[in-house]
């Protein structure tokens, strides 16, 4: 019962990082959902860091977010009504959703507006330097 090879091929993509300069997002699409790839700098790193946990509605370190601090790998849908935020805005230099007006700082923890939680972080893995593979492979 599990599943077929075609189904399969779906649940993952592979990404090439090389291109995406640093400071650039890079948006795919993976299982018809938008992802950002951002390749942060270390003042977007920095700025992530410095947050006060206790002032987060959906509190989560920089670290529970990513698995290396310059890549930062987020589903591209707003958590209060499911609208495709706009990257490296917003008040906290992270996701802005115009929308309804709620902003995401640069590990996309929510920040401020209705959005209950933060952006989600889909499964991923580094296969090499500059390979990311988006989704799980079933065992």
């Amino acid at each position: 019962m599990l599943p077929t090879k075609d189904v399969l091929a779906l649940s993952t993509l592979e990404v090439d990082l090389s291109g995406i300069e640093p400071g650039s997002v890079m948006t795919v699409k993976w299982q018809g959902k938008p992802v950002f790839i951002w390749h942060r700098t270390n003042k977007y790193i920095k700025l992530a860091n410095s947050v006060d946990l206790a002032a987060l509605r959906d509190p989560q370190t920089d670290g529970e977010r990513v698995k290396k601090p310059e890549w930062l790998v987020l589903v591209g849908v707003c958590t209060h009504l499911g609208c495709i935020p706009l990257p490296k805005a917003g008040e906290f230099d992270g996701f802005f959703c115009p929308c309804h007006g709620s902003h995401y700082d640069s590990s996309g923890r929510v920040r401020k507006g209705p959005a209950p939680l933060n952006l989600a972080v889909p499964p991923y893995e580094f296969l090499d330097e500059n390979k990311l593979l988006i989704g799980t492979l079933a065992a």
